[in-house]
């Protein structure tokens, strides 16, 4: 046993290097650096405790970076979801030529965040996009999508639903298509119409995947950084200077890196509770029979 043990211990090594190198030591090395003031390069310089954490919750700046979080969650994370359901829905019936829009609606997995939130860039363009142009062209009035507090919350949310969309689809018709045809057989044979079937076979059977696509959304959502940097820089008004963006410009703009991670901490602690809070009350509608 202690042979199996140490060779187990052996092909686990590298992962254990890999883990300690790039997760552990900068996990600790923030939450030490936390508790200290820094200089330009990032050095701990002067212990101040809790100081920073103090400093952060009574700052509007971070109290409006923790509301437009929640905000971007609350949008993206239950849309995200149930667009992804839907076409899911779509794509796993039996129809012929199915699989050429299978493809377009994943097709938005093999673009770079960048990539993706710069045509997003030209299409919310105040005069040249094409979202004000269809605008124009109605007879309605342009939006100033991205230079507009309420507006641009909204548009980098709607970026963001576009691009995740494609992963949690691809799951989600993954988990769509192990689900035993049987039941769906024995159903139509006793006269259950297609609602009754996704209602009382179709979700229950698929909430393990919808489990962990609602899981990895949300913690997707508390970590985007991309589009903001790309689409708003955290404006207008700070509507859109989400957590991980709020980190960025505190550290590598500010030269703030006791504060910047102080905010790393807090914001490990919002995706472990949030985490936590999901398995605990989640995962008892999840059906794995």
């Amino acid at each position: 046993m202690r042979k199996d043990f140490w060779q187990a211990m052996l092909y686990l090594l590298p992962s254990f290097v890999l883990f300690s190198v790039f997760v552990f030591y900068p996990m600790f090395r923030t939450i030490y650096l936390s508790f200290f003031l820094t200089d330009y390069d990032g050095m701990p310089s002067v212990f101040v405790g809790l100081e920073n954490y103090a400093y952060i919750f009574t700052s509007d700046e971070f109290l409006k970076s923790l509301r437009a979080t929640i905000l971007f969650v609350l949008i993206t994370v239950p849309a995200g979801v149930i667009l992804a359901l839907f076409l899911a829905l779509i794509a796993n019936e039996k129809l012929k030529g199915i699989g050429f829009f299978r493809t377009i609606f994943s097709s938005n997995m093999g673009m770079s965040v960048a990539a993706s939130s710069v045509i997003w860039l030209f299409l919310f363009h105040p005069s040249l996009g094409a979202l004000n142009q269809m605008l124009s062209t109605l007879g309605l009035s342009q939006v100033e999508w991205l230079l507009d507090p309420t507006w641009a919350i909204i548009s980098v949310s709607v970026t963001t639903i576009w691009m995740n969309t494609g992963f949690a689809f691809l799951i989600i018709l993954g988990g769509l298509q192990n689900i035993d045809e049987h039941l769906y057989e024995n159903a139509g044979i006793q006269g259950a119409g297609y609602w009754y079937q996704l209602r009382r076979i179709t979700l229950p059977m698929l909430s393990p995947t919808m489990f962990f696509i609602v899981t990895v959304s949300l913690i997707n959502a508390f970590q985007t950084f991309g589009q903001v940097d790309i689409l708003t820089q955290g404006g207008p008004a700070e509507s859109t200077n989400l957590i991980v963006y709020s980190i960025y410009r505190e550290a590598f703009v500010n030269y703030q890196f006791g504060t910047a991670s102080a905010q790393a901490v807090i914001l490990f602690g919002c995706i472990l509770i949030v985490t936590i809070l999901q398995f605990k009350f989640g995962e008892k509608k999840v059906h794995y029979q």
